[in-house]
């Protein structure tokens, strides 16, 4: 009865080599965290800030924004999806931050941009996103009328008279698109999916 006494009180006693061993535990899960979160980070989400006025009224400048980047892989972008595209190779971004952008055109789309209004494949696009009168421009006229080829993508911002976006750079390859916008999620009176 003394020995069962006895065993039953080191049980609860921790010995000394066990300490380091617990520790080593604690640490590896730690650390497989914190992997998860940079694999993560790295290959599936990411967040973004919106930097200018391209995208008013649907976005404003210091709205954060989580980003997902699977998608584009497997062919999930669509029409009106917005995107957020690496600036690096793109001229008058080149220093500058990603942007931010509209999905207007897909591969094998044709694009015009006629009477200052947007038509994909010969129809008019209904851009209800759009502010009341708001117009679009050709700003170059290499890019007036453009089919789109396998990896390209049109995109435009919804503030037109400000947005430089591909009426103005041409059409965005995949390689360039780094995801789409999932949400909102500051100021936390927008939050949700822009």
């Amino acid at each position: 009865m003394a020995e069962r006494a006895r065993t039953q009180a080191g049980q609860d006693e921790v010995p000394t080599g066990d300490w380091l061993t617990e520790l080593l535990d604690w640490l590896k899960y730690i650390l497989l965290a914190l992997l998860i979160g940079l694999l993560l980070v790295v290959f599936v989400i990411q967040r973004n800030a919106v930097i200018g006025n391209s995208m008013v009224p649907t976005l404003h400048q210091n709205d954060q924004l989580l980003v997902e980047k699977v998608t584009k892989w497997f062919g999930g972008i669509d029409y009106g999806d917005i995107i957020t595209i690496s600036a690096k190779d793109l001229p008058e971004h080149e220093d500058g931050p990603n942007i931010i952008k509209r999905v207007i055109g897909l591969p094998g789309d044709t694009i015009e941009i006629r009477d200052e209004q947007v038509y994909r494949n010969g129809e008019k696009l209904d851009e209800s996103y759009l502010p009341s009168g708001m117009t679009t421009r050709v700003r170059n006229l290499l890019f007036e009328k453009v089919t789109l080829q396998d990896d390209e993508y049109f995109v435009m911002g919804d503030n037109r008279d400000v947005s430089l976006d591909s009426r103005s750079f041409g059409p965005v390859s995949k390689d360039h698109i780094i995801g789409t916008v999932l949400l909102r999620f500051y100021p936390f009176s927008t939050f949700g999916a822009p």
